[in-house]
């Protein structure tokens, strides 16, 4: 009896990763062994930063807030911690924009706090 391969799989999932592969140098994007281990590699980069990405988005945002608040006496610490006691829900990115975009704003709440 013959072999069965089914090349209709097998065609669909090299086409899938090539298509993935697109953009890359070289053998990169051209060769299915090659391309499948580079696919591959960037999953998981990807997977590992979209992790990472939150992490530094977080500091990003303290960072501003820290800058914002010094500037009106307060350090970040003290600010959060007053926040958290008058029951204001005012999360770091929402605090951050306001700090950089609407510093009038971003002064009202340390205000409100002081």
């Amino acid at each position: 009896m013959p072999r069965s391969v089914n090349a209709v799989a097998s065609r669909r999932r090299r086409k899938r990763i090539l298509k993935l592969a697109k953009g890359y140098f070289g053998s990169r994007s051209k060769v299915y062994t090659i391309a499948k281990n580079t696919v591959e590699k960037g999953l998981q980069y990807a997977y590992r930063d979209r992790k990472t990405k939150k992490r530094e988005f977080r500091a990003l945002w303290i960072q501003r807030i820290n800058a914002g608040a010094r500037q009106h006496g307060v350090s970040y610490s003290q600010l959060i911690g007053k926040l958290n006691a008058k029951n204001i829900g005012l999360n770091r990115k929402v605090l951050a924009d306001l700090a950089m975009n609407h510093p009038e704003a971003f002064k009202a709440v340390v205000d409100a706090v002081k």
